[in-house]
């Protein structure tokens, strides 16, 4: 499943200035956390290592990450899904799915065998295992139990368990984060979709620091820009913010959920950025609201299913409820 984001497309072929497009296809958080002014010295000298410091001191403590455990940042998570197939030890990889397609692009482009699995009863170890948890698109959130007894078949096997958590910050408690102290898991976390700053090029990896160390080495000095080191740092650390955000999200999940089921959607999945809905016509109704200039996510693997994203608002989703309504 590739991403969404991008408006170009839809208005070359639908026609419509960007503008005016209600954008509803990625799981972007649409209420950004407020940019304050950022100090001249961020843009004017190089990234300090007191600022990366802040910055990484404030993420273990977001991110529920033990002391002990290698904690760096990169210029988005993207940047470390393309590194990582490159700096893991050899060996195949396993991707639970369907999920977001760039892991599986990404080792494949790395020279590596990929099996797309869809269910964890076919991995036995046999190469490195990437799981999305919370799942894109789907929300699937495995227990942490089973997290735990994939982590123990990857150690004896000698495999690494990578576990894509860009959507945990809706349920922070559920991370595997402290698995990274004693097993081969690596945890990714992206900054910009719960912190609706997808711009600002954030993302985290933890793991062992042997592990961390050599993506450091790898990613090369400077790799975040100073002032996604200070939006970083004070974003992070405002937990008021952050728990406000989450009962705020869940609430306009649950409209939106409203909003599609009267319109004939069932409710599949999905987390509290993103809701997965299915509808017998669902290639026919992506191209009815893209004539209304609402753009959706549908998939080349399951025609009868549509993404939406939080409209972002009473204005937002009284729009798409109006579309829902005129495609009958």
């Amino acid at each position: 499943m590739l991403h969404g984001g991008d408006l170009t497309a839809a208005a070359a072929r639908h026609g419509g200035r960007l503008e005016e497009w209600l954008d509803l296809s990625t799981g972007i958080n649409p209420h950004a956390w407020p940019l304050p002014a950022i100090p001249d010295r961020f843009w004017r000298a190089l990234p300090s290592a007191g600022d990366q410091q802040a910055l990484l001191a404030a993420a273990r403590m977001a991110y529920r990450i033990p002391d002990g455990v290698g904690l760096l940042a990169a210029p988005g998570t993207q940047a470390l899904i393309q590194w990582l197939p490159r700096l893991l030890p050899p060996g195949g990889m396993a991707v639970l799915g369907p999920t977001y397609a760039e892991h599986a692009i990404a080792a494949r482009a790395a020279g590596r065998e990929v099996r797309e699995i869809s269910d964890l009863g076919d991995w036995t170890g046999d190469g490195h295992l990437v799981i999305v948890n919370p799942n894109n698109p789907d929300g699937r959130l495995l227990p942490p139990e089973r997290i735990a007894g994939l982590a123990e078949i990857a150690r004896r096997r000698g495999r690494w368990l990578i576990l894509d958590e860009s959507f945990m910050d809706v349920t922070p408690e559920a991370t595997a984060a402290a698995l990274c102290a004693d097993f081969p898991v690596v945890i990714l976390r992206s900054f910009g979709k719960f912190y609706g700053l997808a711009g600002v090029r954030l993302g985290f990896l933890a793991g062992p620091e042997r592990f961390t160390a050599t993506v450091r080495q790898a990613l090369g000095p400077w790799a975040v820009a100073g002032p996604a080191l200070a939006i970083g740092r004070a974003a992070l650390a405002d937990e008021g913010w952050s728990a406000a955000m989450r009962r705020r999200l869940a609430a306009e999940a649950d409209a939106l959920d409203a909003v599609l089921a009267a319109a004939g959607l069932s409710i599949v999945g999905g987390t509290t950025l993103y809701r997965l809905a299915r509808r017998a016509d669902a290639a026919e109704l992506h191209g009815f609201l893209a004539s209304r200039r609402i753009w959706v996510r549908r998939f080349d693997w399951e025609s009868g299913l549509l993404r939406f994203g939080l409209p972002g608002g009473p204005a937002g989703l009284q729009r798409l409820d109006q579309a829902l309504r005129e495609a009958g």
